[in-house]
């Protein structure tokens, strides 16, 4: 028994020092590929210093505070916007590609997969750059980007939950005569209703934080404005920015915690 204690830690042991050791190893190699000097560590306790004495927001800080409001209720705006419209167009896609509900074949569920799959994993970042080029500096271009990302997270969010509900609801109310589309409204929406409002609420409060950053390269929204006062120097006024935005989202979560906890 003491035997077999004995061996089970030095096998952990050994698989920890392989762990530290592949680690160290990858470390080095990016860092030699990517010409990264490690004695640039050292000096991480004077950025941190500079950053606390520049970008916490001070008294003058303050006169900014209606600009930044404007662009922060426009950026939350174009965050619900293309969360509602994807949301939308989720749902049905969602009910087209569910295998349980009977609204498709097997190849059309594959199809709306395929699509969810590659709308979600092409980064805000590229949809940004891409929709740039034809539709340039605008909202519009912000909340395209937003709302393409966002069709591809719901439709995969919305089809794994219909494929998680019980058709015999359905089936129960067709027995009684009513319609398929009867059915859905009156069996499968009610029941699925709590964890589609959930995914949209989840998605709102991500959409603020990815709205930041398509508004440095859409030259929109709050980030926008973050990326004006950092490069006037204003670092202040950007502090001011940033602890808009972290309250923003604070209290969004604590919005959807509360309605979760309200429609269950």
């Amino acid at each position: 028994m003491n035997q077999s204690a004995h061996q089970f830690f030095r096998h952990r042991n050994y698989r920890l020092l392989l762990l530290i050791t592949e680690i160290v190893v990858l470390y080095l190699a990016a860092a030699a590929l990517t010409g990264f000097n490690s004695s640039a560590w050292l000096a991480t306790d004077k950025g941190i210093i500079w950053l606390a004495q520049n970008f916490i927001p001070n008294a003058n800080s303050l006169q900014y505070m209606p600009d930044i409001l404007a662009q922060l209720w426009q950026t939350f705006l174009i965050a619900v916007a293309a969360a509602s419209c994807a949301a939308v167009i989720a749902v049905v896609l969602g009910m087209l590609g569910a295998q349980n509900v009977g609204l498709s074949k097997w190849k059309v569920g594959w199809l709306i997969r395929g699509f969810a799959s590659v709308m979600r994993n092409i980064p805000i970042v590229a949809w940004a750059m891409i929709l740039l080029f034809s539709f340039k500096q605008n909202e519009l271009t912000g909340f395209l980007a937003l709302l393409f990302m966002n069709i591809g997270f719901l439709t995969r969010a919305f089809l794994e939950t219909f494929e998680d509900f019980d058709v015999k609801k359905m089936e129960a109310i067709q027995t009684t005569g009513a319609t398929y589309t009867t059915s859905v409204v009156q069996a499968m929406l009610p029941e699925t209703a709590v964890p589609l409002i959930e995914w949209l609420l989840y998605m709102i409060e991500n959409n603020i934080r990815d709205a930041t950053l398509v508004g440095l390269l859409t030259g929109t929204g709050i980030g926008f404005i973050f990326d004006l006062y950092f490069k006037s120097l204003q670092y202040g006024a950007a502090g001011m920015v940033v602890v808009s935005i972290a309250v923003l989202v604070i209290f969004l979560e604590i919005s959807s915690n509360r309605i979760g906890r309200l429609i269950r």
